[in-house]
C-alpha cells in the first residue's frame, strides 16, 4: 500500500458520516438539514478552501437523505480528473436519465473540483441541470467558485466553507490521537495548527506522519513538513538586521541544507515571520521588508538562482539596518 493511500484511509476513517457529526460549519449544516426533512433540495456549489468539509458535507447529506446505501443513488466524480465533454455527455447523462426506485426523490450527482471542468464541459453540465433537475440533483464542489460559469452558478444555490477554528482542529487531533495510541505535546498540536491553517485533511496528514516520528512535538512537525522552525528563520533576520551578515549567511545556509528548502520555501517563510509579531522591529522596516520579500520571491519564481538572490536579500537587510540604527541613534 503507498503511503498516499495509507494517509487518504486514515483521513477516510475519521471522516463524519451525518450532519450532526459536522463541526465549525452550523450555518451550511442547518441550511442542509432542512433538506433533508423536507426531502428535496436544489442544485447545490459548495465553496470554500481545502480540507473544509465541502465533500464530506455531500457524503453526509446523502446519507441523511438516503440511509446507508446511499452511494447507489449518488455519481462521484472528481473533475480534475473526469473534467472534459466527453464525461459529461457519458457518465453524467446516463446517470441523470436513469431510473429511481419509488422511494427514493431523486438521485445525486456530485462533481468534486468542478472549478478545474473545461468551458465547454460547464456549457454541456448547464443544459443537463435543466432537462434532468425532476430526477437528479447535482452537487458541485469548487476551492475557486469564480472559475465556474455564471449560468451554472445562478442555477445552484451556493453554500460558502470557511477555514476551521482552532479550538476544533486541536480538539479533533486529540480526540484521534487518543484513539491511535499517539504522544503529543500541546505545542506540536498548536504547529499543525498554525501549517494546516483550518484544513483539517492537511492536519490529520501531518499528525500521521509526525506520529510516525514518536512524539508530536514542534521539532517533529517542522521536520516532516520541511519546514525550517520559525525561531531560527527570525534568528536569521535579525543577524542580518545587526550587520552580521556572514554569520546570518551561514545561517541562512544552514537552514536550506538541514531542512532541504528552497529559495521559495525560505523567502515564504521569512514574509511569515515579518508579519507573525514574534519579530520585534519598527512598522516602517516590516513594509520595507515586506516590499523587498516581494521583489526576491518575484525573481525566484522566473528562475533566478536562489543562492544570489538569497544572498542579495541578506546583504540588503544588513544595509536597512545600519540606516535604521543611524537614524534611531
Amino acid at each position: 500500500m503507498s503511503s498516499e493511500l495509507a494517509e487518504l484511509l486514515w483521513v477516510e476513517k475519521y471522516r463524519p458520516r451525518s450532519l450532526d457529526e459536522i463541526i465549525n460549519q452550523e450555518d451550511v449544516v442547518n441550511r442542509l438539514k432542512k433538506f433533508v426533512e423536507e426531502r428535496t433540495m436544489p442544485h447545490l456549489l459548495f465553496a470554500g478552501p481545502p480540507g473544509t468539509g465541502k465533500t464530506t458535507a455531500a457524503h453526509a447529506l446523502a446519507h441523511d437523505l438516503f440511509g446507508e446505501g446511499y452511494k447507489q443513488y449518488m455519481l462521484e466524480l472528481n473533475a480534475s480528473d473526469e473534467r472534459g465533454i466527453d464525461t459529461i455527455r457519458t457518465k453524467v447523462k446516463e446517470f441523470a436519465r436513469s431510473r429511481t426506485a419509488p422511494d427514493i426523490p431523486f438521485k445525486i450527482i456530485l462533481l468534486d473540483e468542478a472549478d478545474n471542468m473545461t468551458a465547454d464541459a460547464q456549457q454541456a453540465l448547464r443544459r443537463l441541470m435543466e432537462l434532468y433537475t425532476a430526477s437528479t440533483r447535482f452537487i458541485l464542489i469548487a476551492n475557486f467558485p469564480s472559475k465556474i460559469i455564471e449560468p451554472i452558478q445562478s442555477r445552484c444555490a451556493i453554500f460558502r466553507f470557511t477555514p476551521l477554528d482552532r479550538e476544533d482542529v486541536i480538539g479533533r487531533l486529540k480526540w484521534i490521537c487518543e484513539r491511535e495510541g499517539c504522544d503529543y505535546t500541546e505545542e506540536g498540536l498548536e504547529v499543525i495548527y498554525n501549517i494546516s491553517e483550518g484544513d483539517m485533511r492537511r492536519a490529520i496528514n501531518v499528525l500521521q506522519a509526525s506520529a510516525a516520528l514518536g512524539t508530536v512535538t514542534p521539532e517533529a512537525v517542522y521536520k516532516v513538513v520541511g519546514l525550517a522552525h520559525p525561531r531560527e528563520v527570525r534568528e536569521t533576520i535579525m543577524l542580518a538586521l545587526e550587520g552580521k551578515f556572514t554569520e546570518a549567511r551561514s545561517k541562512l545556509r544552514q537552514l536550506i541544507v538541514e531542512y532541504g528548502l528552497s529559495g521559495t520555501d525560505i523567502i515564504k517563510q521569512i514574509h511569515k515571520e515579518v508579519f507573525s509579531g514574534e519579530l520585534k522591529i519598527p512598522d516602517e522596516l516590516r513594509v520595507l521588508i515586506a516590499d523587498y520579500t516581494g521583489e526576491i520571491q518575484y525573481r525566484l519564481v522566473e528562475g533566478a538562482d536562489d543562492e544570489i538572490q538569497l544572498n542579495a536579500f541578506i546583504a540588503w537587510l544588513a544595509m536597512v539596518g545600519r540606516k535604521f540604527k543611524m537614524s534611531s541613534s
